[in-house]
């Protein structure tokens, strides 16, 4: 069986983007292959690694990765989707072929504010709607 090429986009590649990556990988392997990217390489956000091994899954080893390396390189997609605000999401580049571009727009965790524990918790929440968006598009697609 043919995996549906996923690829999600936010802008550094740091937070939204890599947890959106690998709940489709984890939940729907077998259906879909995640990619992650962002308008601009970032780091790893140590919240959204915290918060991702409370649920079992390890991003601690992930990189980064730029959108305009993967357009340059040709890969195809049927799903690019943005997890950050609309007006980054449209800087993203169009993909060739038959792709089907869809915009999830979630706060971004490297903007939260406060002590360790207020930030691990409005990221937790992050990672929640993340996963109930996956989930739908599971079903969906």
């Amino acid at each position: 069986m043919t995996k549906t090429n996923v690829l999600f986009v936010c802008l550094h590649n740091s937070a939204r983007s890599q947890m959106a990556e690998a709940f489709l990988n984890k939940l729907a392997g077998d259906k879909f292959f995640a990619e992650s990217a962002g308008l601009e390489a970032g780091t790893i956000n140590p919240y959204v690694v915290q918060v991702m091994q409370e649920v079992g899954i390890d991003i601690s080893q992930n990189k980064t990765d730029s959108v305009f390396e993967f357009f340059k390189q040709g890969r195809l997609y049927a799903y690019v989707i943005a997890v950050c605000d609309a007006a980054s999401a449209e800087r993203c580049p169009i993909f060739p072929g038959v792709c089907n571009r869809l915009n999830w727009s979630f706060p971004n965790p490297a903007e939260f504010k406060g002590t360790d524990e207020e930030i691990l918790a409005e990221t937790r929440k992050v990672r929640d709607m993340i996963k109930t968006e996956i989930e739908k598009f599971i079903v969906t697609y």
